[in-house]
């Protein structure tokens, strides 16, 4: 008898924000487009997290769809795709999880102290608060067993976990999964006007590389970029220069990557040329994407209806998750 593999299932989401740039491409969305091919994936556009903070009504929605549209033009198949808002099945889940969530552990979660600070007028909202707690139950509801995640998130995961084995003691059953990180290699790509922080589109226009932008602007970016020399005595390449290369590295252009670097140690790197590369690189992704967007946004309404329907099938597995949870809860449930 042929046995069967099952494949592990991943979990990761995006915040509609509308735009992609390279940070947002190489720092994620590549790496979800190489888990596909080896795991169960799934993954969502988050719109309810995109609530948490002041927003435009008006652009949430065209944020939202253009965000699928860029995932699926990078190569993300439509069928592992989803939209938060059409599963409301993860809202509910999150407020039965904040009976299990510790009220001074969801207090100390850095990005909370870090985004309420950044509140007009001093408003913080209950939803930026319990933000984590949404983000627990959009892993847990799908019994994820990895879930990719960058240094600034593994604080989410454990939370997460404490959630989860909180709520498996107190039901007395090992229910939920507990999700463990998936170590990739992903580069950690900065802005090429402030290689000090990471590249983000909230730091201005110029913190950002649009993945489908203008290729003279992307050029423009590129020449521009900060190239201090950095601590020539200790020999430690300086930030600018460092992001130059991890772009060139990242854009799978390994091997002006090695002679660049062979030049950067003898001394003899010429940072215009360096620049011209990683520019030539990012241009021909980008054109690759645009050519791909055009053919998927020519018929936008059956591409709306591929994702309400990809929703619609994997909204089933979080149906089965909260009627189970709500059995354990003790809860009136409703069978779907």
């Amino acid at each position: 008898m042929m046995s069967t593999h099952i494949r592990k299932r991943v979990l990761s989401a995006i915040q509609p924000t509308g735009e992609m740039h390279f940070g947002n491409y190489f720092g994620a969305v590549k790496n979800w487009k190489l888990l596909q091919e080896k795991y169960s994936t799934i993954y969502g556009v988050v719109d309810y997290h995109a609530m948490t903070m002041p927003y435009n009504p008006s652009k949430l929605r065209e944020n939202t769809w253009e965000v699928i549209y860029n995932l699926m033009a990078v190569g993300i198949h439509d069928d592992n795709l989803f939209i938060q808002s059409l599963i409301p099945e993860h809202a509910e889940l999150c407020w039965i999880l904040n009976n299990f969530a510790a009220m001074g552990r969801v207090e100390n979660m850095t990005q909370f102290k870090d985004k309420s600070q950044q509140s007009a007028e001093g408003f913080v909202s209950v939803g930026l608060f319990d933000y984590p707690v949404l983000q627990s139950a959009d892993i847990l509801i799908y019994k994820a067993d990895f879930v990719p995640v960058g240094a600034d998130q593994r604080q989410h995961l454990e939370l997460t976990r404490e959630i989860a084995s909180r709520f498996n003691n107190q039901v007395g059953k090992e229910y939920f999964v507990l999700p463990e990180t998936l170590h990739t290699e992903t580069p950690k790509i900065r802005s090429t006007a402030d290689p000090s922080k990471k590249m983000s589109k909230s730091a201005g226009e110029k913190h950002a590389i649009n993945v489908f932008g203008d290729e003279d602007r992307i050029r423009k970016q590129i020449r521009s970029a900060v190239t201090d020399a950095g601590e020539v005595s200790s020999g430690k390449m300086s930030e600018g220069v460092e992001n130059l290369f991890e772009m060139l590295k990242a854009s799978d252009k390994l091997d002006e990557y090695e002679s660049l670097m062979n030049s950067y140690e003898s001394g003899n790197l010429k940072y215009a040329e360096l620049k011209e590369s990683v520019a030539n690189a990012l241009i021909e992704i980008s054109s690759e994407f645009k050519l791909r967007k055009a053919e998927i946004t020519s018929d936008k309404k059956e591409v709306k209806n591929r994702i309400k329907k990809s929703s619609e099938e994997i909204r089933k597995i979080a149906q089965q998750t909260l009627t189970e949870v709500k059995d354990l809860c003790g809860l009136i449930n409703v069978k779907y």
